[in-house]
């Protein structure tokens, strides 16, 4: 992943869409709003999506099919607590994403993978700051950009 991609995945605002209304905005080292915590607690949880593999643009109705196969996939899983919609919101972009309690870093690794991601957002619980997982170098990224 070069400086600039990974510029701006640490400046998306990723934003997780809540059951009673609003939103509820996750920041790359910052651990996890009122909201999300209480929902979380001490589960590990996880913010991704199949939009546009290996950050390459595909047609809205591929992505849509991607996101419903990745949703299939999250349901799947055993330790799955609650899957919320989100979006992750850049500089002239936007992605459907999902929210996710329970699932630890190892399946979403091999979910990201199976899904081309450069990338995803977790935490092991909601106390922790939230990191960037990087599928590259399967290094946890904190806040700003190295170097």
């Amino acid at each position: 992943m070069d400086e600039r991609l990974l510029a701006a995945y640490l400046a998306t605002d990723y934003r997780v869409r809540l059951a009673r209304g609003g939103w509820a905005s996750i920041q790359i080292g910052a651990p996890l709003p009122a909201a999300l915590a209480a929902l979380t607690g001490v589960r590990p949880w996880g913010f991704i999506t199949a939009w546009n593999p290996a950050s390459s643009p595909l047609p809205r109705q591929q992505n849509r099919q991607a996101q419903r196969a990745l949703l299939a996939a999250l349901r799947e899983l055993p330790d799955i607590a609650a899957i919320l919609a989100g979006i992750g919101t850049g500089a002239g972009w936007r992605e459907a994403s999902l929210f996710v309690s329970g699932p630890g870093a190892a399946a979403l690794d091999a979910l990201a993978h199976r899904f081309g991601q450069h990338a995803y957002v977790h935490a092991p619980d909601a106390r922790a700051p939230a990191r960037l997982r990087r599928m590259d170098n399967l290094i946890d990224v904190f806040g700003q950009s190295p170097g």
